[in-house]
């Protein structure tokens, strides 16, 4: 076993509750749900949003990005939004006898799509690929999108209608799916007298500029994992694949994200390596959403959440993953 021995703190952890506490100015009595989205933007990841509407999903994204003095590019999804509509087109310029690739709003730092399932299937292809490959190629020519990139993407879970859901393929492409869920009501309270005034998205100033969130995105990868942890981790994973319940299980994709956000929550608290309690509070976020139930569980009302609970109780934890 290799026991991790650093004892300095991350320099992460300052500026992510800098940003948390920039984005609970708007968005109130979800510290959790912010902190999970910002574990994903320094994980590298991609974030996607399901609630119902009016609780924030939009305003979440919209102040994460406000907080970033980085590019920012909100698409609206529709059923006749085109894939170039997103990864951008080549012109022909008469005058000049060429031809010009014009970047779509993918080529962003922070990039919002909004009610994603509203979009065809080709058009969500279009994204999803460029999430996954972090270029964009047209006539043959390779475009690298910018760096730090993050997608945030929102859907509703009701009003399903004329809507295409993500197939679960596509679910994997996201680090994390997170809900904001009704405020309480002292939170609530708050929303409705700021209502008018300056708590918008609009109001908040930059806290960070894209280069500190890539260095502090590197800084991240630095965080110190025991041999036990690693084992853990991968014996967790591996449990959402036997589950009779489960048709099909989370892959080695889920691991590596798994451990990615793990190590960015252990900066974040200011801990140079990583516990089971990372593995453990950020399961759910990270995996449900990659589980593909049996038809039997659905009807039974069985969730990938109740998997990942499941999984979380009865996976043995070796006292050696605590260093």
């Amino acid at each position: 076993m290799t026991t991790p021995h650093t004892t300095t703190p991350t320099p992460l952890a300052p500026l992510f509750h800098t940003l948390a506490d920039n984005i609970e100015r708007v968005v109130k009595g979800k510290r959790d749900t912010i902190e999970l989205a910002l574990t994903c933007l320094f994980a590298e990841g991609h974030l996607l949003i399901e609630d119902v509407p009016g609780t924030g999903k939009t305003t979440l994204a919209r102040c994460l990005a406000a907080s970033i003095e980085a590019d920012f590019a909100r698409v609206q999804f529709t059923p006749d939004l085109l894939p170039s509509d997103i990864t951008g087109v080549t012109v022909y310029r008469q005058n000049t006898g060429t031809f010009e690739f014009l970047p779509g709003p993918v080529f962003a730092n922070i990039v919002l799509g909004d009610e994603i399932n509203r979009a065809s299937p080709k058009t969500q292809s279009a994204l999803l690929e460029v999430m996954e490959e972090g270029r964009v190629t047209a006539d043959g020519t390779t475009h690298p999108v910018p760096r730090p990139f993050m997608v945030i993407a929102t859907q509703n879970s009701v009003d399903m209608g004329g809507t295409y859901p993500l197939p679960e393929a596509q679910l994997d492409r996201f680090l994390m799916r997170i809900t904001v869920g009704y405020p309480d009501h002292s939170s609530e309270v708050a929303v409705i007298k700021g209502a008018g005034t300056d708590t918008t998205p609009e109001s908040l100033s930059p806290v960070a500029t894209a280069r500190e969130i890539a260095e502090l995105i590197a800084s991240a990868t630095e965080i110190q994992v025991a041999d036990a942890l690693y084992d853990y981790l991968v014996r967790v994973v591996a449990a959402t694949r036997t589950l009779p319940d489960v048709r099909l299980g989370a892959s080695p994709r889920g691991s590596v994200a798994l451990l990615r956000a793990v190590r960015v929550r252990a900066a974040s608290q200011s801990r140079p390596y990583a516990f089971p309690e990372d593995v453990k509070a950020l399961a759910g976020p990270v995996l449900a959403h990659r589980l593909i139930l049996t038809p039997e569980a659905e009807l039974r009302g069985v969730t990938g959440m109740d998997v990942i609970d499941e999984v979380l109780a009865t996976v043995p934890l070796d006292s050696r993953a605590r260093v």
